[in-house]
């Protein structure tokens, strides 16, 4: 749980100096593909550093953008992130890499391959976790459930009930992982399925209210799991003025405790640093959303000192440096 955290204001790694303001919290932004980690937020004796790199709403973009994309020419792609990607964990091991679904649908390479392509990628590149977008229904259950043969990483949702489902023993509703004797857990949240998904490809597959199960996870990774960190990746869409009664990250986020990190997706959000939300404990979950086709991916770094987290920066990185080719 979080209990302290100190303010990374600006980091050396955009030539600036570092200022630490004790009980505040606020994030650099910028973009840098090159120098990856800051050299000023390094773990001390007892201190353990935890890298989260994050993508969502990726949309089978495989490739980079072509040269003549109007907004983006020339960034993302798969190979560029897994350089990326080897670089971070060579830095710091204690990494983990993580994404917030919509994994598939935007290119010729899930109309004919269906999803392997996208999941035999992210395998390769080294995710851990990952959690279900309502673009991995567009082949219905069973075509998700197949594609998930590729997948060499957890996948959760804590508010899709798959029983009795061609998913029920490919969908965690968590994971742990421990780091250098970190406990963290990791759970998924999804939108609902009105409007968005085909009835026949949800079929047996049961919607939650996020809020509802996100306080049922968070309690079994708080309570018995005894996890040090909690994360979650939510394709839910990140509203600072909802309608019509939309939960988003940010309605979670004021309404459970105990989430330190939600990496968020679905309304392609570009956010050029992480925002703060309060709990209603009067803690803070951070929220972080990278937009969409893999242009850039997310990196928050948080110290762990005695079971807690006393200090956090997180940032964008570049996918579209040449270095990383």
């Amino acid at each position: 749980m979080i209990t302290r955290r100190k303010f990374l204001t600006t980091s050396a790694i955009f030539g600036t100096s570092l200022v630490v303001r004790p009980w505040d919290l606020a994030f650099s932004s910028g973009s840098t593909a090159g120098s990856l980690t800051d050299p000023l937020l390094q773990s001390r004796r007892g201190e353990t550093l935890i890298t989260i790199l994050h993508t969502n709403d990726t949309h089978s973009q495989i490739d980079p953008l072509p040269p003549n994309d109007a907004l983006y020419p020339g960034k993302g792609g798969v190979a560029r992130r897994a350089t990326l990607v080897q670089r971070v964990r060579k830095e710091n091991p204690n990494t983990l890499l993580i994404d917030a679904g919509d994994v598939f649908q935007g290119t010729p390479y899930f109309n004919f391959y269906k999803g392997e392509v996208e999941y035999k990628a992210m395998s390769e590149i080294g995710y851990d976790v990952g959690t279900l977008g309502n673009h991995e229904f567009d082949n219905g259950v069973e075509g998700l459930a197949g594609a998930m043969q590729f997948a060499k990483f957890d996948l959760v949702s804590a508010n899709y009930d798959v029983r009795g489902t061609p998913l029920e023993s490919k969908v965690k509703q968590y994971v742990v992982r421990e780091i250098k004797g970190v406990r963290i857990g990791l759970f998924g949240l999804g939108i609902s399925p009105v409007g968005l998904i085909t009835p026949a490809n949800f079929k047996g597959v049961t919607y939650r209210d996020p809020v509802v199960a996100g306080r049922e996870v968070v309690k079994i990774l708080r309570e018995t799991e005894r996890c040090t960190m909690v994360i979650a990746m939510t394709h839910l869409g990140y509203y600072t003025e909802p309608r019509d009664g939309a939960i988003g990250d940010s309605q979670v986020a004021a309404q459970v405790d105990g989430i330190d990190f939600i990496a968020g997706g679905h309304t392609h959000t570009f956010m050029e640093k992480p925002v703060s939300v309060k709990q209603p404990s009067g803690q803070e979950t951070l929220i972080f959303q990278v937009g969409k086709s893999g242009i850039y991916v997310g990196r928050v770094d948080f110290v762990i000192r005695r079971g807690n987290i006393v200090a956090a920066a997180g940032r964008l990185l570049d996918l579209r440096d040449e270095s990383l080719v």
